[in-house]
């Protein structure tokens, strides 16, 4: 498909900076099938029925961002996959002054050594010594904040509480699953109360999530790759919960694909470990979800193409139009949508 039919205008002033205080008193525009009301994070009890099951990625994201030199020239590097104990590959900014072999002092003690270079661009940074590089990383590094939000004001410290989910717990992710940053334990309370399940899986967020779409069709893109989890028995729950009539609803386009991956034929989610590049656009069945949780995505990005595959591109532009008409914020600190198609 042509990649110009997901775009739309976005109003600078609709990019939210920070997300909302608490948490769930976030907005969410509600789209089932063709129409779309607005309601609250905090009415989902109600929005979803007795039985459903939500899904959360508990990938916890580490400071991914580094500043360093090599020589007298200054080398950003963002980490975006693990590739072994002491290896990630990286995003590096000013990359033209970097070679293989070159060795990159990132300040506090810590600094790598530059490998393989890829098509992208992107290094294979070897971390030096023998402290684990998370370790390194919480010394010298900064949170990954995305280029919409970091491109208008500095990460801070608040940023390492609020870019993490209630629900973070297995480093790795250089990106947050931000659908679930609206969650809160009050919110999971009364979620339980009114029958609604939740199940966790693992998949951590490169930050190819952000990459830009180049070409001109969905065919000439190629998906970035993260590594996920989906425990044996997380699976068989999930499957018993919908034979049993209930709906499963993804909470982040992250595990949404994570469930797709895993997912056979016949819609029954499988145990999985390893990568992932699924790349789902509209003409996609999908086998393992019946609803989605998201924020409100980049105009010509795979997240919108993903929504648009699960509502259609025509009622996802008409819910973006209300949404930006209405004031809703957007991005990783934004408002929320719940999509049932």
């Amino acid at each position: 498909m042509r990649v110009d039919l997901f775009d739309f205008d976005l109003p600078a002033d609709r990019i939210a900076l920070r997300p909302a205080s608490p948490r769930d008193s976030a907005r969410l525009l509600r789209v089932a099938g063709g129409g779309v009301s607005d309601h609250g994070v905090g009415e989902l009890p109600a929005l979803l029925r007795r039985g459903d099951v939500l899904v959360f990625n508990d990938t916890r994201v580490i400071p991914a961002q580094l500043e360093g030199r090599r020589g007298a020239a200054r080398i950003g590097a963002t980490l975006h996959k693990r590739e072994g104990p002491r290896a990630w590959r990286a995003f590096v900014r000013n990359a033209r002054r970097l070679s293989e072999g070159d060795r990159v002092d990132f300040g506090a003690g810590v600094a790598a050594t530059a490998s393989g270079k890829a098509e992208d661009g992107s290094f294979l940074l070897s971390f030096e010594g023998e402290e684990p590089v998370e370790l390194l990383l919480e010394r010298a590094g900064r949170m990954p904040l995305p280029p919409y939000i970091a491109g208008r004001r500095p990460a801070d410290a608040r940023d390492r509480e609020d870019y993490q989910t209630m629900f973070a717990r297995e480093e790795g992710a250089v990106a947050a699953p931000t659908a679930a940053l609206h969650f809160t334990p009050a919110l999971m309370a009364a979620l339980a109360e009114a029958g609604i399940g939740h199940e966790t899986l693992t998949l951590h967020v490169g930050a190819g999530t952000f990459l830009p779409v180049k070409a001109e069709d969905t065919e000439g893109h190629v998906m970035h790759a993260e590594w996920g989890r989906i425990a044996p028995s997380t699976a068989a729950r999930l499957n018993a919960a919908r034979a049993a009539g209930g709906r499963i609803v993804a909470v982040g386009t992250t595990s949404l694909r994570l469930l797709e991956s895993a997912a056979d034929r016949a819609g029954r989610v499988q145990p999985f470990e390893g990568d992932t590049a699924i790349f789902i656009t509209p003409g996609y069945r999908f086998r393992a979800i019946d609803g989605l949780i998201t924020n409100f995505h980049l105009p010509r990005s795979t997240l919108f193409m993903l929504v648009s595959a699960l509502m259609g591109v025509e009622v996802m532009q008409r819910a973006y139009a209300h949404a930006i008409a209405s004031g809703y914020r957007f991005y990783s600190y934004g408002d929320a949508s719940l999509l049932l198609p």
